[in-house]
């Protein structure tokens, strides 16, 4: 190896069989933090590393050369989590083997062992693809920790490629994305009713994505060729509220300088999308009414009717029977909106939703970052977006991530990258089972409840084991499962 003592390529070990020291090292701790396979032609490096590793919770398993390591790594049934092997092997190199292995299995990173650490071997192994590379003498603490950061780098290229995966085949109404009992049933209701002309009410708390309810009813239904027009109800003022809806006529008010068209006759032939309607002032609601059940308008300082044909969708995220029962929204305005009503469930109750949407958003604000793009996000901060309950619900994510992205200095996301609302967020939160909005899947439930055995128990596996009714073999196998170290 370049001329290197075999002898003395560990620090402070020789490199003969393990010392009657090296053997009596306590017992390995159970948990596991990751599967390693060690290639290098020297057998008794081999079994010295593994020792090693293996005392410090690493699976190890070790091969003498790049052909038989390959075999091993092939099939896909057999699995590992990063590959350790040294520069110089017999009939081949690190750098043959890492190359291989990128071809065959290009999610499996690898760590390059090599006697000097010169910027030549650095940049060999980083165009082989290499994960990182070591230099001897070794040292198996600083091992330990490449190796930590290879396996989590691989975990997090699994999940992404399982959340990539579950995106291509979640259903979506463009900009609305999941996979969560409660959006599937709104996807349900949002194609029965799409072709229909009858008005919708959209309720739904602020950020739930009413408005990208609204263009998917438009797209889908009849009016799809025709504009698609929006208001603010909360956003415009009590006097020119009237002109913004009906239109005006030049010089029907100060300021009226030229004929306006108003928002209904915009929407002729397509989709009105009246947002925020609980805010509409009480003065307009008789006109609103009128002009949904006639068909027509009059602009202000106009003296006839113009009719259009346009579909209403309104939307809400105040309850409009109390506001009725309060005096301050029309009952007879209230009904003939609410024809048929979409309820949209807020984020914190469509579970794994959370992490399909943050992916989408790292994507979408990591091609505007360029060559520097963030891929995904570290399971840490998955495990804190999914406790957090994002009161802003998804504009609160999209604004979050944005952030995240922006600020990053990696290519995954980490908890210093989110504001400190997020990263201290207590993450094992109960739920309220009584609400079916927040019924999530039994995988995620069974996530949950083990983290709060586990909080519970101070991290002691034997005796969660113990409480939640499982051997200890079944429970680090579900610890495995759920990234959870």
């Amino acid at each position: 190896m370049f001329g290197a003592d075999k002898g003395a390529v560990v620090s402070g070990h020789s490199m003969k069989k393990p010392t009657e020291a090296e053997a009596a090292l306590p017992p390995p701790p159970r948990n596991r933090r990751g599967r390693v396979l060690v290639v290098d032609d020297d057998v008794h490096l081999c079994g010295l590393i593994q020792l090693h590793l293996t005392h410090r919770g690493f699976q190890v398993e070790w091969r003498s050369s790049a052909k038989q390591a390959l075999e091993l790594i092939c099939p896909v049934d057999k699995k590992f989590d990063v590959v350790v092997t040294d520069l110089n092997l017999q009939q081949s190199s690190g750098i043959d083997l890492c190359l291989e292995i990128g071809k065959k299995r290009p999610e499996l990173p690898v760590i390059i062992i090599t006697a000097f650490g010169s910027i030549e071997t650095a940049i060999s192994s980083v165009r082989a693809g290499a994960y990182d590379f070591i230099t001897k003498p070794l040292e198996f603490d600083a091992l330990a920790l490449t190796l930590d950061r290879a396996v989590q780098h691989c975990r997090m290229r699994e999940e992404l490629t399982h959340l990539r995966k579950a995106m291509a085949t979640t259903q979506s109404f463009g900009e609305l994305i999941g996979e969560s009992a409660a959006l599937r049933e709104v996807f349900r209701l949002i194609e029965r009713v799409a072709a229909l002309s009858s008005s919708v009410l959209i309720i739904g708390e602020s950020g739930t994505g009413k408005e990208l309810v609204a263009r998917a009813l438009h797209r889908l239904s009849e009016f799809c060729d025709g504009p698609f027009a929006a208001i603010n109800c909360g956003a415009i003022p009590e006097t020119l509220m009237e002109s913004e809806l009906f239109g005006h006529m030049k010089g029907a008010f100060t300021d009226a300088h030229s004929d306006r068209r108003g928002v209904f006759r915009e929407a002729d032939g397509g989709t009105l999308f009246l947002d925020e309607i609980g805010e509409l002032p009480l003065s307009v609601q008789p006109k609103l009414l009128r002009a949904i059940q006639e068909r027509k308008v009059r602009p202000v300082g106009g003296n006839r009717e113009v009719a259009f044909e346009t579909r209403i969708v309104a939307a809400t995220n105040v309850d409009l029977e109390e506001a009725v029962k309060a005096k301050k929204f029309r009952e007879d305005l209230y009904y003939r909106l609410n024809v048929i009503p979409i309820e949209l469930p807020p984020l914190r109750s469509r579970g794994n939703d959370v992490l399909l949407l943050a992916q989408h958003f790292v994507e979408h604000f990591g091609k505007r970052k360029g060559q520097n793009a963030v891929r995904g996000f570290s399971p840490e901060v998955m495990e804190c977006l999914l406790a957090y309950p994002w009161p802003g619900n998804i504009r609160e994510l999209q604004n979050c991530i944005e952030r995240a992205v922006a600020i990053s200095q990696g290519e995954v996301l980490s908890l210093e990258d989110f504001p400190e609302r997020i990263r201290h967020r207590d993450k094992h939160e109960t739920m309220d089972v009584a609400e079916p909005a927040t019924w999530l899947s039994m995988n995620e439930l069974e996530r949950r409840y083990i983290l709060k055995v586990l909080d519970y128990v101070g991290g002691n596996k034997r005796r969660a084991a113990h409480i939640l009714g499982f051997n200890r073999t079944t429970l680090y196998r579900k610890l495995q499962h759920y990234f959870i170290q």
